[in-house]
């Protein structure tokens, strides 16, 4: 099974985007989730830095730039999604990367405090 390490630099992202606001609160994630087409258009017109952002977890092991190398996607490019988060949360727990889990923990606690208020 693969190891993952917590992309702090996609977590600051996600905060980022949920404090502007760029969020969707009610969305099923099955329909709203990038697909291989969407990441290689993504990747047509971005960096892999930008790829890496939307991914709270890093492969240990897996070469850079490579889409091997970035686990638990959390948005669909533009906007974090709040089913992505949880599906990021329930993935990790179910597979027990408890960083990753504890990362996308809090960024649901920060979703729901954001859109709360």
């Amino acid at each position: 099974m693969a190891t993952y390490t917590v992309n702090r630099r996609a977590v600051a992202h996600a905060r980022k985007l949920i404090e502007a606001r760029q969020y969707v609160l009610d969305s099923d994630w099955g329909e709203a989730q990038p697909r291989a087409d969407d990441e290689n258009a993504f990747l047509e017109r971005h960096s892999w830095d930008e790829y890496a952002a939307w991914h709270l977890g890093l492969t240990d092991g897996a070469t850079d730039e490579t889409k091997a190398r970035y686990g638990f996607v959390f948005g669909d490019f533009r906007r974090v999604h709040r089913s992505g988060i949880i599906a990021c949360h329930f993935r990790a727990a179910e597979w027990r990367h408890k960083e990753i889990e504890l990362a996308a923990h809090e960024l649901l606690q920060v979703i729901d405090a954001r859109s709360s208020g």
